[in-house]
């Protein structure tokens, strides 16, 4: 069963940097896209950023300008730099890693790792 493991995280300054990094435990089949969720207390989960295997990205506006994705596509990594660190950035980060495609997509998911931001 494969896994995705983010070491990273931690409390961090407000205006600081934070980089999260995120790998699959062993290569994912037909893998696609691969990014980040985050989800506050009291709030849905929503998309910060993802790569497809052929670079593209796409940001949440919030962290637009703030924020670089990056992948390996060899070593089915992803990493999520985090610059101007707000309060509000606050949240369990979770990476993911889409395989195949049509019905027999399938997502896998980081167990989360907690970002804590002081004012």
């Amino acid at each position: 069963q494969v896994q995705l493991v983010e070491p990273g995280g931690g409390l961090v300054q407000a205006g600081g940097s934070l980089r999260l990094s995120c790998a699959a435990s062993e290569r994912i089949f037909s893998i696609g896209a691969m990014g980040w969720y985050r989800q506050a207390p009291g709030k849905q989960r929503e998309l910060v950023a993802a790569i497809t295997s052929g670079g593209s990205t796409v940001y949440a506006d919030s962290v637009k300008g703030r924020s670089t994705i990056s992948r390996d596509n060899a070593k089915n990594t992803v990493s999520l730099q985090m610059n101007s660190l707000k309060p509000e950035d606050a949240a369990v980060y979770y990476c993911y890693a889409d395989s195949g495609g049509g019905w027999s997509k399938h997502t896998y998911w980081g167990q989360g790792t907690q970002v804590s931001v002081s004012s």
